[in-house]
């Protein structure tokens, strides 16, 4: 029998980002590659001026910009402009693919993956796909014709992928909140400012860049989660934080022992180990940590995402009752209601975490480097 030898990797490029949802897996790739080839040199490639620019080098990884944007649908004589910076990034992708070298390509979606991918294709460098969404992208549909393999986290893929390169991997997640336990929720408390006592608590995830019909559905029902003595740590995205903090301080100095804001919430371990019911976009990383966690969720879409396919990844959570759906246009009317009778109700968030824990897949990043070496091997 012919034993395959696995090739190591040594310069690897991952391109794409715009939100968390495209950024934590990126890093979570990258973190699995370093943590087996810990002299691997890696470089990211996003879109200048989109928050990757930032978190990316927080994590202590380095990142190249490309003057890239998506396609305005409202108003379509600006796309004139968005066309002749697509092709000035595809010159740049190739500069930077051509200088750096690299064994492989990744795209995890996001902006700057397509020139960036575009290039390394027509260099003849293979690429890997990493699709999050239960519902294809456009350019990863144009990409994948020419991608080794395609990392999905839904089954049913081949409608929109070659079926010869799909792989079902799952969606990767931080580290933190895979592969160290959560922390001690009462420690956990005392850090986010919480006082003693036994009472439940709500996350609310607006994405990283908030999401304006949650905010404002949330914003008018905070009298409701005082008078149920229910704690709220609320995630607003930095446009609406200062909303949220002034409405806040008009109910009171008592309010602080109830309801934390935030802008973005950097050690998501501690509001995850706290949390009993979380709201939240149906973005496909969250899911992914969600389903890891076994929390208990009430799912909101986003209207505002391409093929609306943060309802299809809804749905595949609510149809098997591991998730509560709300559609965006009934949210600002049943929302705080469900989530009150959800936060109230222990046996029905039990049989929902078991339900949601059976749909997690583990060591999804693990399980690409695999598949990396694989590639570079044949």
């Amino acid at each position: 029998m012919t034993v395959m030898q696995k090739s190591s990797i040594d310069r690897i490029i991952i391109s794409g980002g715009g939100t968390g949802g495209h950024i934590f897996p990126a890093i979570a790739i990258a973190d699995a590659v370093r943590s087996r080839y810990p002299d691997a040199e890696i470089l990211f490639v996003g879109a200048m001026g989109r928050m990757e620019m930032q978190r990316v080098p927080k994590a202590g990884y380095r990142i190249e910009g490309l003057p890239v944007q998506g396609l305005d649908r409202k108003h379509l004589w600006r796309n004139v402009k968005v066309l002749l910076d697509f092709f000035r990034a595809e010159r740049k992708a190739k500069r930077l693919v051509r200088s750096f070298k690299p064994d492989v390509v990744v795209g995890v979606g996001g902006y700057a993956s397509a020139p960036t991918l575009r290039a390394a294709q027509s260099l003849g460098i293979p690429t890997l796909l990493q699709e999050q969404n239960s519902f294809a992208g456009k350019a990863n549909k144009i990409l994948a014709k020419r991608a080794k393999s395609i990392c999905v986290a839904y089954p049913n893929m081949e409608r929109f992928f070659p079926k010869e390169t799909l792989v079902i991997t799952g969606n990767p997640v931080r580290p933190i909140i895979e592969d160290e336990p959560l922390p001690n929720r009462e420690e956990a408390l005392g850090r986010l400012g919480f006082s003693g006592g036994k009472y439940p608590l709500l996350l609310v995830v607006g994405g990283s860049l908030g999401a304006r019909t949650i905010n404002e559905t949330i914003e008018a029902g905070l009298p409701r989660f005082i008078e149920t003595k229910t704690r709220l740590v609320w995630q607003t995205g930095k446009v609406f934080a200062p909303q949220a903090e002034e409405s806040i301080r008009k109910l009171g100095p008592e309010t602080g022992q109830w309801i934390k804001s935030m802008p973005f919430i950097d050690h998501m371990e501690d509001v995850f180990s706290c949390a009993d019911v979380v709201i939240s976009r149906a973005g496909a990383t969250t899911i992914s940590e969600l389903c890891l966690l076994g929390k208990p969720s009430i799912l909101v879409p986003s209207p505002n995402v391409a093929e609306d396919h943060q309802t299809c990844n809804a749905r595949a959570l609510s149809t098997r009752d591991a998730a509560i759906l709300v559609p965006d246009a009934e949210a600002r009317n049943i929302l705080v209601d469900r989530a009150l009778d959800l936060i109230q109700d222990p046996q029905r968030q039990m049989n929902m975490a078991k339900n949601i824990k059976t749909l997690a897949m583990p060591h999804s990043a693990q399980r690409i480097v695999d598949l990396l070496e694989e590639i570079l091997s044949r």
